[in-house]
């Protein structure tokens, strides 16, 4: 019993109302939970050894089927405007701490958005080392991700050169003003015959993956969901198993799966201190996918929650 409940991570959710006599006993739990924490803590095991050549490419490439890409994010909340616009930077969780991509939430602009870097210096839109940009709605319950190619606008003819939609990403509108599990759906490009991704070139927003997605046109798409938390009533929380890679309870933890098989983790995302998160994934998702939608969850969503 101890061993299966060290595995799980509690997802904050509304507060109940307790009687005196039972806040001694929560005190208890409270510091157990905390015991089981640190033991997740020390059990959390490394990314296999992942060499490339390419980080450009890496980032891009589906994970290797059978692997899973174990990572870590980490926010820099430090200076005078980084509060409002942290510094996510991603890293292989190995020894070496390997870097990958950072990112960055535009200023002045209408709607959130954020842009990826394989240069942790270098967060320009412009900047050679640009390799994607994760864009929200007006509401914020909305997203999609693009490579770094040409607006289609702006492409040519064919949209050869035009960018590409790598995925789109749909938090559930909260209407009962409860507080709880986030609900999210992720629709992804599907896969061809060589595992390689299906490149999905919209030549307008009217042929978006979420568009697609709203009128049920799922040709070459793979449509992901959450995973749904589990009510523990001895802890009065919500509880996913995160096998050791997630030690803190925290509203942006989740897991991605397919309706199919739910036992089959593409993307997992937690928190392991105030700043640190673990982010792991697997085939047919990418380094950028995943990191990209690590940052929708950092982003403020006052229609969800």
């Amino acid at each position: 019993m101890f061993q299966q409940r060290q595995k799980r991570v509690m997802i904050p959710t509304q507060k109940k109302k307790t009687n005196p006599r039972r806040k001694r006993a929560k005190g208890r739990r409270k510091r157990l939970n905390m015991n089981i924490f640190m033991l997740c803590e020390q059990a959390r095991s490394p990314s296999p050894e992942i060499e490339f050549d390419n980080l450009e490419n890496f980032v891009m490439e589906p994970a290797p089927q059978g692997v899973t890409v174990k990572c870590r994010v980490t926010r820099d909340q430090r200076g005078v405007d980084k509060s409002l616009y942290p510094l996510y930077y991603l890293h292989l969780d190995n020894a070496k701490k390997t870097f990958l991509l950072a990112g960055r939430k535009r200023k002045k602009c209408a709607t959130s958005n954020y842009l990826i870097s394989i240069d942790a210096t270098d967060l320009s839109r412009g900047g050679e080392n640009f390799v994607g940009k994760l864009r929200s709605n007006l509401m914020g319950t909305k997203f999609t991700i693009f490579d770094n190619a040409l607006n289609p606008e702006r492409a040519l003819p064919d949209l050869s050169n035009a960018r590409q939609e790598l995925a789109g990403i749909i938090y559930e509108t909260n209407v009962l003003g409860m507080k709880g599990p986030r609900r999210m759906t992720v629709v992804i490009p599907g896969m061809d015959k060589n595992n390689e991704r299906v490149p999905l070139r919209p030549r307008n927003d009217c042929d978006g993956l979420l568009i697609r997605h709203q009128y049920r046109k799922m040709d070459n798409l793979i449509e992901l969901h959450n995973k749904t938390p589990v009510w523990n009533e001895e802890t009065a929380s919500h509880v996913l198993n995160f096998n050791g890679r997630v030690t803190q309870a925290s509203i942006k933890n989740f897991q991605i799966v397919h309706s199919k098989d739910v036992d089959y983790i593409v993307m997992q995302f937690g928190r392991i201190a105030d700043d640190i998160f673990t982010l792991d994934f697997k085939y047919p998702m990418c380094a950028v996918q995943a990191f990209a939608i690590a940052l929708s969850s950092f982003d403020g969503k006052m229609a969800c929650e």
